[in-house]
């Protein structure tokens, strides 16, 4: 990117105007020619009553992309060597820079833009804004937009506070000022509390995802430089990219209000249960030699990824039997597996054992899970039900049928994969003693367990036998035709 030089004013110049500006002086302060203050006519800023800016804490894709971001501008010598890190790892990042930094060391910001980096806004001088009128929030962000512009050619799209938490008045001032979102993060390694690289390092790894949000600074933690070759490597092992903010934005998607997505009714509390009629499936009745390959539960985004590549690998489909209040900490996830061809279904919400639960909270918590899981994929899941640990009984039956969720799925080929005592060998010698024509075959996506070292030779060994997987709702639909 080529960037506009500008002499380096004095810092204490601009910090004496920007203060003036912003505190609102009766006949307004700019900056002349040489570098002085000079009075000019107040802009008068009215709350903006329009739509507000989008809000980002994470981007919403089933890409396996997120970005890595950075607030303020350490010293020369620090930003020079994290520059040279994430060049050494192929990394482009984004550096959310305070506006009066920009203005004291033009040189840093042009440093970033010239190794294929993002500059977005940090506010001018990284205030507190909770603590500010909207008009001196308007100036703490036009000001940082203006002086960033000013020195690097480079306007800012979006916005972050020093901390990532705001006023509500931000997202108005954003979209006043043209940005296209306020962006907090989802991914806090709590560098501020001096960590080590590897332990920063380790925390990305562990809840690293699609269209995540890295949050690290640059000007308190030296560690920070070292924990860019741990940063990606725990990318690069499940084979995900780091991109620049704008990036995965403009790749991205935007998430439509739960409300409007078909299908977010299509479970609904209902206590006339008495008479509801369910079918409790463990198996379909096929002459064709088809099977259907489940998951349940939930785990991190790093073994389910690996399950998906797996599946993906072998041109299989599965239905996922999802715990909702996982998918809501990861929706994007969830999201993935539809775009892969996957079924989601509803497993509940908090797993409980549904017949320790009432009927009005058994289905309070399936209703819950559906709008949850409808949300996260933007459209209705494939109506089955999967009781928690497979135990229900004939009233729990009806409640789940009254909700929407007549076809309780159950299974018939189950090899305990969940018991992490159970080894690989022990899961394939299950699968293939225990599989038949409209077999229903029970495996689970937690981590630390031997499922994914078992599943490409489950699938290689039952395709041997002449099976074919499909997934489990037209696995059904066999049986009913």
């Amino acid at each position: 990117m080529k960037v506009k030089k500008r002499p380096l004013l004095k810092a204490g110049v601009f910090i004496m105007a920007f203060s003036i500006l912003l505190a609102g002086c009766s006949s307004g302060t700019g900056i002349g020619s040489e570098g002085q203050p000079v009075e000019k006519p107040t802009e008068v800023v009215e709350k903006y009553t329009g739509e507000k800016s989008l809000e980002l804490p994470f981007v919403y894709t089933a890409k396996k992309e997120l970005s890595l971001t950075f607030n303020g501008m350490g010293d020369k010598d620090s930003m020079a060597k994290l520059l040279k890190q994430l060049d050494k790892y192929k990394v482009k990042a984004t550096f959310f820079l305070p506006g009066i930094r920009v203005a004291e060391e033009p040189d840093i910001a042009a440093a970033i833009l010239a190794g294929g980096h993002e500059i977005e806004n940090n506010t001018l001088n990284q205030l507190d804004l909770n603590k500010l009128d909207y008009e001196q929030i308007y100036k703490e962000v036009k000001l940082a937009n203006d002086v960033i512009e000013e020195n690097t050619g480079s306007r800012p799209k979006y916005v972050r506070t020093r901390s990532g938490d705001y006023p509500e008045d931000l997202p108005l001032v954003a979209a006043q000022l043209g940005l296209k979102a306020v962006v907090s993060y989802n991914i806090n390694p709590k560098d501020r509390d001096m960590q080590s690289a590897k332990e920063i390092g380790d925390y990305v790894k562990r809840y690293i995802h699609r269209g995540g949000i890295i949050s690290l600074n640059t000007d308190i933690n030296p560690e920070v430089i070292a924990s860019i070759p741990y940063i990606a490597a725990a990318a690069d092992e499940i084979g995900y990219k780091l991109v620049t903010l704008d990036e995965l934005v403009s790749r991205g998607g935007v998430r439509k209000p739960a409300e409007q997505v078909p299908g977010y009714d299509a479970a609904r509390i209902n206590s006339d249960y008495k008479t509801a009629k369910y079918r409790l499936i463990y198996q379909v009745d096929t002459p064709k030699k088809h099977i259907a390959l489940t998951f349940d539960d939930w785990g991190s985004d790093k073994t389910v990824t690996k399950i998906l590549d797996i599946l993906a690998e072998k041109g299989v489909h599965a239905t996922f039997f999802l715990r909702a209040k996982g998918v809501e900490t990861n929706p994007n996830l969830a999201r993935a597996m539809v775009e892969e061809g996957h079924d989601v279904a509803n497993h509940s919400y908090s797993h409980p054992v549904v017949t320790s639960l009432t009927a009005d909270e058994l289905q309070k918590d399936i209703v819950k899970a559906h709008q949850v899981i409808t949300d996260a994929i933007q459209e209705q899941p494939v109506m089955l039900f999967r009781p928690p640990t497979g135990v229900v009984n004939d009233e729990r039956a009806k409640a789940i049928a009254a909700v929407g969720y007549p076809d309780i799925a159950m299974y018939d080929v189950t090899m305990l994969d969940w018991d992490a005592s159970n080894s690989a060998d022990d899961i394939v010698k299950g699968a293939l003693a225990q599989t038949k024509p409209g077999s229903v075959i029970l495996l689970h996506m937690l981590d630390d367990i031997h499922t994914i070292e078992a599943l490409p030779r489950v699938i290689d060994s039952l395709e041997g036998k002449g099976y074919t997987f499909v997934k489990m709702a037209d696995l059904i639909k066999e049986q009913k035709n």
